[in-house]
């Protein structure tokens, strides 16, 4: 290996507005802070000035990006993969999109794409400028397992909810309570009233955005490149309170953090470091820097808990908000023998006409998946991966966010010879437009 570049960390605050109050500290702390836990070393890198993630290029099958000083940073990302997620994005004229996919095991981000239909290239991977809407659900579960003891199969009965939150439904009634489910159920089809009335009756808003620090929110994503902080904010009154619980507004989300919280889960409660950089060349070409395999992070929730909230997040693709992505008509999977946990998000905003979708996820490890990576990062089996996905169309629409997840899933798993899993079509079928919901004085969080 040559000599190392002398350590330099960038670092960006950003401010986030949302509803007209600011909703992201002036000052977010790293995740390695918040929780009590220890700060892990940061692993020695390159000053990589320059970086712009808008702008990858492949050559020789290898994708990599300029930096300054006529330098090369060459990529983790795997172009045939990177290629799926852009035309498909590309096709459906999405206003908006972006998608990462990491691998659980490593840290190594394998697609990192954004769309813009019409504008200037952004970098929306990066960007936590959308309502994390319902995947706030994986927070409000895992605050409940952990600090009140509700587990995946406490039952609990409700009525309303279905696009916002009123008082009264916050009040439980046996005349009008005439549905019911377990906390995985709710979690899987997104039930607001459910986790708005577990958490004013077993949490404490600080219990809760202790919880939401852990798992990132309000916190500097260590990465590559500067990320924008998903921002939480809880309102003072119980009605806004449970309404933030259930995903009404108050957080943000990037797409890269998303991607970093299931990808924790998937690892039981103990996160990876996510990076896209695998080398840097000087200009001579000569490898300066090569990253670390994997950089563990501290435990930000225990393991138990994670396994509880994995539970509750496969009921998403399994009976939930996300059958129909998952499966055809006849009812088979597209990802044969490959368990999917995730959770799915959907917020209009009245006021800008979008319509916001969310998917992050992540793949089972299977028996025979290894741990141990060549000089490349690359892995001899199929390692599990973690994806996080962010749509934003206008009211009238073809295709959510789940649909271009399970895609990106499809090609990953195919490239990788995965039994009975195909390519992904990338042409465009003809495709009934459909309509979102009207959007309500709180927004609407249905799934």
């Amino acid at each position: 290996m040559g000599a190392l570049v002398p350590l330099a960390v960038v670092l960006a605050v950003y401010l986030v507005r949302s509803k007209g109050h600011k909703d992201g500290p002036d000052d977010a702390a790293s995740i390695a802070k918040v929780g009590n836990v220890a700060t892990p070393q940061t692993p020695p890198r390159p000053l990589l000035g320059g970086l712009d993630l808008t702008k990858i290029t492949v050559n020789g099958g290898v994708a990599s990006a300029q930096l300054e000083g006529k330098r090369t940073a060459r990529l983790t990302i795997e172009p045939p993969l990177q290629r799926v997620a852009h035309e498909i994005m590309a096709m459906h004229h999405l206003p908006e999109a972006a998608v990462v996919l990491m691998d659980t095991v490593t840290g190594r981000v394998l697609v990192y794409a954004s769309h813009v239909e019409k504008g200037p290239a952004r970098d929306l991977c990066a960007e936590a400028t959308a309502p994390a809407a319902s995947v706030f659900k994986v927070v409000t579960g895992s605050a409940l397992v952990e600090s009140a003891g509700i587990g995946p199969d406490h039952r609990e009965c409700y009525s309303g909810g279905e696009q916002r939150i009123l008082e009264r439904d916050l009040t439980p009634d046996p005349k009008r309570d005439r549905w019911c489910t377990t906390l995985a159920g709710a979690m899987g089809r997104s039930i607001n009233t459910v986790f708005a009335r577990l958490a004013l009756q077993h949490l404490k808003p600080a219990v809760l955005e202790e919880t939401a620090k852990n798992l990132g929110f309000g916190s500097t994503l260590p990465f590559d490149v500067p990320v924008q902080p998903s921002a939480l904010r809880f309102p003072e009154d119980s009605l806004g309170f449970a309404r933030t619980a259930a995903g009404f507004w108050n957080t943000t989300l990037s797409p890269i953090h998303a991607a970093w919280l299931s990808a924790t889960m998937a690892r039981g409660g103990e996160p990876v470091r996510p990076h896209v950089v695998s080398d840097v060349m000087d200009d001579a070409g000569k490898v300066v820097w090569t990253a670390p395999q994997a950089v563990s992070q501290p435990r930000v929730i225990k393991a138990a808990t994670a396994r509880a909230v994995t539970t509750m997040m496969d009921e998403t693709v399994s009976d939930g908000t996300s059958y129909k992505a998952f499966h055809d008509g006849k009812g088979k999977a597209f990802l044969a023998d490959i368990p999917i946990a995730g959770k799915t998000g959907t917020l209009t905003d009245g006021a800008t006409q979008r319509f916001y979708t969310w998917f992050t996820g992540f793949s089972r490890a299977s028996e025979d998946d290894s741990d141990d990576v060549d000089g490349s990062g690359a892995s001899s089996t199929t390692h599990p991966v973690a994806v996080g996905v962010l749509v934003v169309n206008n009211p009238t629409w073809t295709i959510k966010a789940n649909v271009l997840a399970r895609e990106v899933l499809r090609a990953y798993f195919a490239e990788h010879k995965a039994a009975n899993v195909t390519m992904p079509q990338l042409r465009l079928t003809t495709s009934k437009k459909k309509t979102a919901a009207p959007a309500k004085r709180s927004g609407k969080s249905s799934e």
